[in-house]
Formats: structure tokens, sequence, C-alpha cells
């Protein structure tokens, strides 16, 4: 088994350019569309439930179904990342960077235009089904691919940045989601939403996308890879054989890391608004707002978390914001019965700790040396978002039936892993 490579090499000293911001606003922004488009249909589940499911069925089926359809987006990311990721390393960053966001705008844009249950049967389910397979298997090379991307255009100093700049965009897609579920429920009522307004966002999503393809089509193949295909250095065998051969250690740290970005993203982002709601006693707009408040803040957080790995290393990052994290979510989580006027600042301050998963690509993308870089990276982060994000709720709700701090004591759990990688890779420095 190799040893993860040294993650604290003296990095060039070349400032960002105009090109380096570009490729970086580009990035970010293709990213934050591709997510929207992703998550959106968790906003209109109960609507497209109805309309896609017959009518006679229960409506705990029709919503379990709905759901099911929904994570089988999920179960598709391992196979679509590792697919990509495999010509990425033998074809180029860039065309399936590129590929990737075709492949989600497309889906996006005819769930947006299919005919109901009412209108073909159980073709419309069938349909649904696998338009959401393929954006499973988009984002699975989405987002490992625009880590590799970003941080292969900036100099070595600056891949922190790059990496956190990306992944608040990612982020940024989901608060778009939510303001665009928001705004179509304040426009509508809800026959207007059943009948036709529900398209709007997967149509506005699905233009948006194609959009973004144009735009990439101005990015250029990142140095790296090019400098491996001017020197013949490409991978010599199926890059993801290399990788779980070679890299074992590598792959083990990223999935780790990995199980800590989907903690911080499922229960504090995803689940605690229905937990405000059901645990609280916040009404829905409420805890809404709230939530919109907490994904910006953690916009703003990827940021500086990957800045600090970059000007203090990814040890002392992932020390400090792990221990950052475990305070805000307990007194989050004890505090709000007391205080519910405290929930935005305290919401707000949360999200921003949860930043700390800006650093988690600075790490994954220095772990694995660039003839196989994007297979390594996509397979660890794929595999372990598929068993640790399915698992997490689940392990939530349980804790939830014997505790109403449940969350609370998941999202401490694993900033105490968050904490031990931190003093892993401190300690690696010595």
């Amino acid at each position: 088994m190799s040893s993860v490579p040294d993650l604290t090499a003296a990095p060039p000293s070349r400032a960002l350019t105009r090109n380096d911001y570009k490729t970086l606003s580009l990035s970010a922004l293709g990213g934050a569309l591709e997510f929207y488009d992703f998550i959106i249909f968790v906003f209109f589940a109960t609507v497209v439930g109805k309309l896609f499911f017959p009518t006679e069925m229960p409506e705990w089926l029709r919503l379990f179904q709905t759901f099911g359809i929904f994570a089988a987006g999920y179960l598709a990311r391992p196979l679509g990342g590792i697919v990509m990721a495999h010509f990425g390393d033998l074809l180029g960053r860039k065309r399936m960077f590129t590929l990737s966001i075709f492949l989600m705008a497309v889906p996006t844009l005819l769930m947006g235009l299919l005919p109901t249950y009412a209108q073909i049967g159980i073709l419309a389910p069938l349909a649904l089904l696998l338009l959401r397979i393929i954006q499973g298997a988009a984002i699975g090379g989405e987002v490992p691919g625009a880590w590799v991307f970003v941080a292969e255009h900036v100099p070595a100093r600056h891949v922190g940045y790059a990496c956190g700049t990306l992944t608040s965009g990612l982020t940024f897609g989901i608060l778009l989601g939510s303001l665009m579920a928001t705004l179509i429920n304040s426009l509508y009522d809800p026959a207007e939403v059943q009948a036709f307004a529900w398209r709007i966002p997967f149509i506005v999503g699905g233009v948006f996308g194609l959009f973004s393809v144009y735009l990439r089509r101005w990015l250029h193949e990142t140095p790296v890879f090019a400098e491996l295909q001017a020197r013949k250095a490409l991978a010599a065998e199926i890059p993801l054989k290399t990788v779980v051969r070679d890299h074992r250690e590598a792959v083990v740290l990223s999935m780790l890391l990995t199980w800590v970005l989907s903690a911080g993203i499922v229960v504090v982002i995803l689940m605690t608004p229905n937990v405000l709601q059901s645990g609280y006693g916040f009404d829905a707009a409420t805890a809404l707002k709230a939530n919109s408040l907490a994904i910006l803040f953690l916009t703003g957080g990827c940021i500086l978390s990957g800045a600090s790995a970059d000007r203090f290393g990814a040890g002392r990052t992932f020390v400090v914001g792990s221990l950052l994290l475990a305070a805000s979510a307990w007194t989050f989580y004890t505090q709000l019965k007391a205080h519910p006027d405290w929930l935005f600042p305290l919401y707000a301050l949360t999200g921003l700790c949860v930043g700390v998963i800006g650093a988690v690509p600075y790490v994954m993308v220095r772990a694995f040396p660039p003839v196989v870089r994007f297979s390594g990276l996509s397979f660890s982060y794929n595999l372990a978002y598929a068993i640790f994000g399915g698992l997490t709720p689940m392990a939530v709700a349980l804790l939830l039936k014997y505790s109403p701090l449940g969350p609370a004591y998941y999202v401490i759990a694993l900033c105490g892993l968050g904490l031990a990688v931190g003093l892993y890779l401190l300690r690696r420095q010595r």
C-alpha cells in the first residue's frame, strides 16, 4: 500500500491571474447550476408524485416511490463518476467536465416537458426514473471533475482557495433550488403549481444548464493533463486498477473526509429544516428562511476553509474547523428550544462552520498523482457518498427516536473523525 503523497510540499509562488479567476468563475457557476438541476427534484417531490403515479395509489406509497426515483440518482453516482473519471484520465479533464453538465442539463429540461401518468400511463414514471439515473451519473462526474479541473489550473499555493471556491458554487446551487421553490410557491397557488408551474424550475434549470455548456467551451484543458499528454505519460493501464492497487491509503483518507462532508451537508443543511419544524415548533417558512441564510454562510465558509488550507495547512484547518463545528452544532441544537429567537444567528454560525468541508477537496486532489487523480478522487468520493450519504438520514432518524439531540450527536461524532484526520495530517508534517 502506498502512502499518501506529501500535502505540505513548497508550492510555486505565482499569483492568480485573470484567466485563473475566469476559470474559477465559470467552473463555480456551472457547478451551481448543475447542483441546482440535481436537487430541484426534491423540492417538488410531492407534486411530481401526484402527477407521475396512479391517483388511487396510497399517499405514503406514492411518496415512497417518488423518493425512490430521487434516490436512484445517488445510486447512479458511483458508476457514472468512475466511467467519466476513467475517460477524464485518458482523454482529458475538459471533455468530461463539459460532458457532465450536458448530461445534467438535457434530462432536467426533459423532466419539465414529460407527459404525466394521466397521459401515457406507466411510461411516465419509467421515463422519470431513466432521466434521474442519467442525472446521477452526471453529478458523479461533475463534482470530482470540477475539483480536479480547478486544482490543476491554479498554482499549487492556491489549490485550497480554488477547491473551496468551487465547493461554494456547489452549495450555492442548493440555495438556488430552495429560492426557486419558494418563488414558485409564492407566485402560484397549489392548483396552478400542480397544473403547470412545477415544470418551470426544471425548464429554467435545463436552459441555463445548456447555456453553461456553451460557457465551458471557453475553458482550456488543464496544464497538468496537457503536460502528461505531451510527455506521453498517461495511464498505461486502467486508471482505477492502479488506484485500487497502489493508492489504498489515499482512498481510505478520501472516503473518510467524504463522510465528514456528507454529514455536514445532509444533516445540517438538508435534514435540519424538517427537524426545526417537527422538533422545535418552527413553521416551514421560518425554517426555510433560516436554512437559506445558513447555506449563504456555508458558501463563504467553504472559501475561507480552502484559503486556510493554503495558508496554514489542511491539518490545522481540520483540527480547528472540526472543533468549531462541534461547538456551534451543540449550541445550535441544545439552545433553540430555550431561545427560539436565536435561530437565525445560530444557524448562520453553524452553516459557516460547516464550511470546513471546503478543505476536503484540497486533501483529496493532492492525495493522488496526476496520472490517476480523476479516477482516484471520483472512486473515493462517489463510493463514500453513496454509502454514507444514503445511511446518514437513517442513522439520524434512528438517533432521533431515542433523543431529540440525535442530529447533534451525529455531527459531533463526525467532527471527531474530522479532528482525527486533521491530527493525522499534522503528524505527517513532522
